[in-house]
């Protein structure tokens, strides 16, 4: 692996003399033989370094293409070890923090000031002039600055969550720049972060359904009920619990909250979660939380990445300043879904505080790309099923790939054969399944990949999809 760094305008709309730079950090897996292409990959985020992501995918590849592929990972501008990158408040992070759920006005004032108080940090800590240009259009732009600096007339493209709306502002910013196009877990280019993340919030707790559906199947194995209602009340249960005592003093609500969160994103989670799940209600045993919670949950180092998902997502598109507006529809993302109703609002929240303004959301438009590959998880909670439709819409030539009952968020090069070949014979010569002709059908329908098999002691982890499995941020 080859690492690098490119420096790029900080803002590519002020005059020449005054433009500031960033430097972004890059990696590239050269191919094994005669190069015929460039992939470059993106995990999601914001926020999410990327780096890392040129050598998993390349593991990943077929031969043929690990052989025929330079595979390039980056840094996003902010994150990682680009310079400069948005830092804030570690002490944020301080376990246990306060329960997300209020309980009285004065709670929700605790939280509303918290929030604030984290945006101001990152206006301190990190300064305007680069939190005032972390938006997507900015990133896209350094894409093809990537691109330029490579010597290549065109790249491929395969990007996983936030990744997808990336990869599609920079198709439509630079169509003729794109060569093939794989968007996988799909933001919905139609929808803001504001209102995404309300629609999020169910999706999560629908998502969740399936975590404790799974573990009442495996009844035998974890001993928390035979329906998901049990399952789920024995999570809750938990929860109430570490709001009276904490977990080693330090796994609280909110700290259960943000590492079970995982079993949203990846089915691979499953067997850890429960049996750790299972061990606290079954035995009061606590040190199973707190290893998922070092595993999965949030820390001083997460600091870095939250600042920036916020850097992006808080200037992106315009936000709700009156934070009645944010405690109301709270309240409603609560009782409809309590798994992260309010964790959702919360963690959002300090864009209502933002000292970077608000944008335009960007333009969607793949008229101008000759195709592309969608590839969603039916039952995806980060990003929901009809955010892959309407951004096939968008792209004319597009095919959509559905994982018929899949429930983990990021699905190519994860080890389902139907959805990996799929996705392989579009990088390898461009071909696309043939279109279904339906607006609300896939154009392919692949089955799921098996479900992970119970954990028989803590620490038992099987089942793992491979590199993709686990993502550890909302988007």
């Amino acid at each position: 692996m080859v690492c690098a760094r490119l420096t790029v305008p900080l803002d590519r709309g002020a005059p020449a003399a005054q433009r500031g730079t960033a430097e972004l950090a890059l990696s590239r897996v050269p191919a094994r033989e005669q190069r015929t292409g460039t992939l470059v990959v993106n995990p999601g985020g914001p926020g999410s370094p990327g780096r890392i992501w040129a050598a998993r995918t390349a593991a990943s590849l077929p031969d043929d293409l690990r052989d025929r592929y330079d595979v390039v990972g980056f840094d996003p501008r902010g994150t990682g070890a680009s310079t400069p990158a948005v830092s804030c408040d570690p002490e944020f992070f301080q376990a246990p923090r306060p329960d997300t759920v209020p309980r009285t006005a004065a709670d929700s004032a605790t939280l509303t000031d918290r929030a604030a108080d984290y945006a101001a940090a990152c206006s301190r800590s990190t300064g305007g002039d680069l939190l005032e240009h972390m938006s997507t259009a900015d990133s896209a732009d350094d894409i093809d600055a990537i691109r330029a600096a490579l010597g290549a007339e065109r790249v491929d493209y395969l990007g996983y969550s936030y990744g997808t709306l990336l990869g599609a502002v920079f198709a439509t910013r630079h169509p003729d720049r794109v060569r093939r196009l794989v968007l996988d877990s799909v933001v919905h280019p139609g929808r803001p972060w504001y209102r995404a993340n309300l629609r999020q919030s169910r999706s999560l707790d629908a998502a969740a359904q399936n975590f404790f559906a799974w573990t009442a199947r495996h009844d035998d194995a974890y001993g928390l009920g035979d329906t998901a209602g049990e399952t789920a009340a024995a999570y809750y249960g938990t929860r109430a619990d570490l709001a009276e005592a904490p977990a080693e003093g330090a796994v609280g609500p909110t700290e259960l909250e943000n590492t079970y969160l995982t079993a949203a994103y990846s089915a691979a989670t499953w067997p850890e979660l429960a049996r750790a799940l299972s061990d606290h209600t079954r035995d009061g045993d606590t040190a199973g939380l707190t290893e998922v919670h070092r595993a999965y949950g949030d820390s001083a180092e997460s600091d870095a990445s939250y600042g920036a998902y916020l850097a992006t997502q808080c200037t992106d598109a315009r936000w709700p300043r009156d934070t009645r507006t944010w405690l109301d529809d709270g309240e409603k993302a609560h009782a409809e879904a309590p798994f992260q109703g309010w964790n959702n609002i919360w963690y959002n929240m300090p864009c209502a505080f933002w000292s970077a303004p608000g944008g335009t959301w960007p333009d969607v438009d793949g008229s101008g790309v000759s195709g592309a590959l969608l590839v969603q998880a039916e039952d995806d909670g980060p990003t929901p099923v009809e955010g892959a439709f309407a951004m096939r819409e968008r792209f004319p030539g597009g095919r959509l790939v559905l994982e018929s009952g899949g429930v983990s968020h990021g699905v190519s090069l994860g080890g389902n054969p139907c959805v990996d070949g799929a996705v392989a014979d579009y990088l390898r010569d461009g071909t696309l399944p043939p279109a279904g002709g339906r607006p609300d059908a896939a154009d392919l329908v692949c089955p799921p990949s098996p479900e992970p098999a119970p954990a028989a002691e803590s620490g038992d982890a099987s089942g793992s999809r491979g590199p993709q499995a686990a993502p550890d941020l909302r988007r």
